[in-house]
């Protein structure tokens, strides 16, 4: 059987390579290092189909170093140990070798840790494949011994090159010479297959595959043969904490298209609808505060509406929610606040409680005079006392101070009033 297509135009050699001009041009060090045969250990991140593996293809077809390949999927402890027991062999006998593991981050802890010993003293040269941030899914001790290199995914540029050398120029490609493809088609599948080269090819390919005598690809066949490619999102990795974090500074930002955009680049990805009321609720307290305290009321009345109704009718609390949270004057005064009042605590320790406030509930309380001096603040005038109700060494000390928006403003301005009479009354002594 005739191999897929798209491993078929693999390149042999970094002219053949495609895209990735940043990391391979004609200067860098990843290039010269490669033409030198003198690799170091690296992980490769990127998402699918930009070159993670292929690259790997080209070092295997001219690194004079033994090569091996493992698949994360395939493999374990005993294959990783079974490698490097036979690099250690090829050491002895002055052969090098690279290791390739492709999808190194579905190895756990443990089979992870089987390689460090390896590539820290030059047994193998470690070259991982991964589509996940390393930085949550690779051990950092092996990170740190490895070279961290970032592949993009293609540009539409590449991927119109490849278009027509799939189809066409590339001899081991189709060879359908005489087939023409509408602008839109090509558009199109550039468009749907996301900078992934794999896709694109395997779209071809099977389009390609499936002609019979027609001539020419226009839209209404490329409908009868292309699937929509899912959106690339994962609920537990990286592009997770990327897109709930747009999220988050959009509703921050006040800017509601962008909200709602990147909400719904999380909805169609699958992620849980309650997980991102969730921050959508925190963000009403963290960023609204009492600038809008109905943004609160309005979190908590969406997840209601969400739970009652489900998908899809459901999905517009989210919408209201996402907007009315964007629009809203900001104020992350609580926020502030909060954090101040845990550095007080932490610098000044248990600070006594202050007699006048404290019940006297035994008869040793009332000997000691609690409850002594306090002002019932309903029988003072504006049912306000002005007691100083910190204890003694932090007397006079802000915590809250209220920003100068929406509602806060009123709020900051009743409080301005407070402090006012509570100046006066200890300049007075009244």
């Amino acid at each position: 059987m005739d191999q897929p297509l798209a491993e078929r135009l693999r390149p042999q050699n970094l002219d053949e390579f495609l895209g990735q001009n940043k990391i391979l041009g004609e200067q860098s060090l990843l290039r010269k290092s490669l033409e030198n045969d003198n690799v170091p250990s690296m992980i490769f991140w990127g998402p699918p189909g930009c070159g993670k593996t292929s690259l790997a293809h080209v070092i295997r077809q001219h690194t004079k170093k033994a090569f091996v390949a493992l698949s994360a999927v395939a493999s374990g402890v005993k294959e990783v140990k079974e490698v490097l027991a036979d690099a250690r062999k090829m050491k002895g006998l002055f052969q090098d070798t690279i290791l390739f593991i492709d999808e190194i981050h579905r190895f756990n802890k443990g089979q992870q840790d089987a390689l460090l010993g390896a590539v820290e003293d030059g047994t193998v040269t470690l070259i991982g494949a991964t589509t996940e941030n390393p930085g949550f899914e690779v051990n950092s001790a092996l990170l740190s011994r490895c070279q961290l290199i970032l592949f993009a995914p293609l540009s539409k540029e590449d991927l119109r090159t490849l278009i027509f050398s799939a189809l066409r120029d590339h001899p081991r490609g189709l060879q359908l010479k005489d087939v023409e493809v509408e602008e839109a088609v090509v558009d199109k599948l550039i468009t749907q297959s996301d900078g992934d080269a794999r896709f694109l090819l395997n779209q071809i390919e099977w389009i390609g595959k499936n002609l019979g005598d027609r001539k020419i690809i226009d839209e209404k066949l490329l409908e009868e043969f292309q699937y929509k490619k899912p959106l690339r999102y994962d609920k537990s990795g990286e592009e997770h904490y990327n897109l709930i974090s747009a999220l988050h500074k959009s509703v921050r930002g006040s800017d509601p298209d962008a909200a709602l955009y990147w909400m719904h680049r999380m909805l169609q990805g699958g992620e849980d609808p309650r997980f991102i009321l969730r921050r959508l609720m925190r963000m009403s307290m963290e960023d609204i505060g009492l600038a809008d305290p109905n943004a609160l009321l309005l979190a908590t009345a969406a997840r209601e509406a969400y739970d009652f109704m489900g998908i899809p009718e459901g999905l517009i609390a989210l919408d209201e929610l996402a907007v009315y949270l964007s629009l809203a004057p900001k104020s992350n005064s609580l926020e502030l606040a909060g954090m101040k009042a845990d550095s007080i605590v932490k610098q000044t320790g248990t600070l006594p409680v202050p007699r006048a406030f404290r019940n006297s509930v035994t008869k040793v309380g009332e000997k000691l005079g609690y409850g002594v001096d306090y002002q019932y603040d309903h029988d003072s005038p504006g049912a306000y006392s002005a007691q100083e109700h910190l204890p003694k060494q932090l007397e006079g000390t802000e915590i809250y101070q209220p920003k100068p928006y929406g509602k806060e403003k009123a709020l900051g301005e009743r409080l301005a009033q407070l402090k006012q009479i509570k100046r006066e009354k200890k300049q007075t002594g009244k």
